[in-house]
């Protein structure tokens, strides 16, 4: 049964602009986005803690710098390396596409503990806080893949399902015998030499089709899925924050966003199509894909750092330079 918005058929094109030879994607203004908006969400979070928000902008390029590299090279190793191994100079085209959350998660603490070694900060404070940034920057970034067409969920008749024709990569080929779901549409794609992107000629289909017709069907839009739980995240870490403030039990903060972030992304994986062909022998051998597998221990260290918080008598909120005068600090 399909309700009244059945269906979206979602077909922008990923790309914004051409100016001369540079591409401006969606993609990767809405990743700069994430950074943006923190860069405005910190700093108060830090003068409201009497610490100065010149520290921000220290901490925002190591940010920056870990959150690209892993992402990228999370990508690489735990989905692609056969494909990297043979190729490697593609490793340095992040342009192409091709960056792994799981990545970032393991970079982004070690560019943190960078940070904090040598600017006298402590490593747990500093990620309490970050992770409300992260969350920003994780609903932006699932935006920029749902303006990718890409990161797709599996075939639904949900009446708030998406069809995704830019994904040629999930396309269906039709059967005589097989019947089309309802909101399908038949995707023609046309490279056009010197362009970047092939155009789409789409037509809704239904019944029964000529075999060996490439259709989108409708599926789950795991895209939104995923921005929706960042917001839910980001309200409940603030919220946490806003409450305790310089009283933050140590650990509290990240542990929270570890354990639940990753529990969402073991679940909502169910919903999703494989990414890389490699993971139907994951699944077949333990039924988990690669995202439900690296996200195991992310769930596992978080709920530790749930238990621990506040629990170190030396140290139960972390410390930072409080180097603000009172006339400086953020009341509201």
């Amino acid at each position: 049964m399909t309700g009244p918005l059945a269906f979206i058929t979602w077909n922008p094109s990923p790309i914004i602009a051409e100016i001369g030879p540079v591409l401006l994607r969606w993609y990767g203004v809405l990743f700069a986005l994430g950074f943006i908006i923190g860069s405005f969400v910190l700093p108060r979070i830090f003068q409201k803690e009497k610490v100065s928000p010149a520290w921000v902008d220290v901490l925002t390029l190591y940010m920056v710098v870990g959150t690209v590299l892993g992402a990228r090279l999370g990508h690489v190793f735990f989905y692609d390396w056969a494909s990297y191994r043979e190729h490697p100079l593609e490793i340095l085209k992040i342009w192409h596409g091709g960056l792994a959350s799981h990545g970032a998660t393991i970079a982004i603490p070690l560019a943190c503990y960078l940070f904090s070694r040598r600017n006298k900060f402590d490593y747990i404070w500093v990620l309490d806080r970050i992770v409300i940034t992260v969350a920003i920057g994780g609903a932006c970034i699932r935006l920029g893949n749902l303006m990718n067409s890409e990161i797709g969920g599996k075939p639904t008749d949900v009446p708030w399902a998406f069809v995704f024709p830019r994904d040629t990569e999930h396309l269906q080929v039709t059967r005589p015998d097989q019947p089309v779901p309802a909101g399908s549409v038949a995707v023609q794609r046309t490279k056009v030499t010197g362009q970047e992107e092939p155009t789409y000629t789409l037509t809704p289909v239904s019944g029964l089709v000529a075999a060996g017709t490439e259709i989108a069907v409708p599926r789950h839009p795991t895209q939104i899925y995923e921005s929706l739980f960042c917001v839910f995240l980001l309200i409940l870490i603030y919220g946490l924050w806003n409450k305790y403030r310089e009283r933050t039990p140590r650990g509290l903060l990240l542990g929270l966003f570890m354990a639940l972030l990753f529990s969402f992304r073991l679940g909502v994986e169910f919903l999703k199509e494989n990414q890389v062909s490699q993971e139907g022998g994951l699944i077949a051998q333990y039924h988990l894909n690669i995202g439900q597998l690296l996200s195991i221990p992310f769930i596992l260290i978080g709920l530790w750092l749930v238990l621990r918080a506040g629990k170190d008598p030396k140290n139960p909120y972390g410390y930072a330079p409080r180097d603000l005068a009172e006339a400086e600090v953020v009341k509201a």
